[in-house]
């Protein structure tokens, strides 16, 4: 069974960049699709990222496209999200998220899930 570990976020300015990354143990992460969603305060969970590993198509959700982007680290088994231009209103818990085939947007479609780590953006 495949399980995930978020690490990376922290608090930072409004402008700022981080980059949080996805480990997964207990399987080989080959032939899923990994999605990324957060849940800021007070509010429901919502998709940000997702990439199918075995054909590296991404999708972004529209308030993240242009500043976010979602990578493979192949050899690691990790994916990562590199989150740049940050705002305030990208302050959230991050989660990563697993399923076997291709991404997804909705959390119900996943089947496996990390932590989370949390992200504050200062402005």
């Amino acid at each position: 069974q495949v399980q995930l570990a978020e690490s990376g976020g922290e608090l930072v300015q409004a402008g700022g960049s981080l980059r949080l990354s996805c480990a997964a143990s207990g399987g080989t992460l080959s032939g899923y699709g990994i999605g990324w969603f957060r849940r800021p305060p007070g509010k429901e969970r919502e998709f940000v990222a997702g990439i199918t590993w075995s054909s590296g198509n991404t999708y972004y959700a529209d308030s993240v496209k242009g500043r976010f982007s979602i990578s493979i680290d192949n050899a690691a088994n990790t994916v990562h999200l590199q989150m740049n231009n940050l705002e305030p209103e990208d302050t959230a818990v991050y989660s990563c998220a697993a399923r076997g085939g291709r991404l997804a947007t909705m959390g119900y479609q996943y089947d496996y899930w990390g932590q989370g780590t949390q992200v504050t953006v200062s402005s």
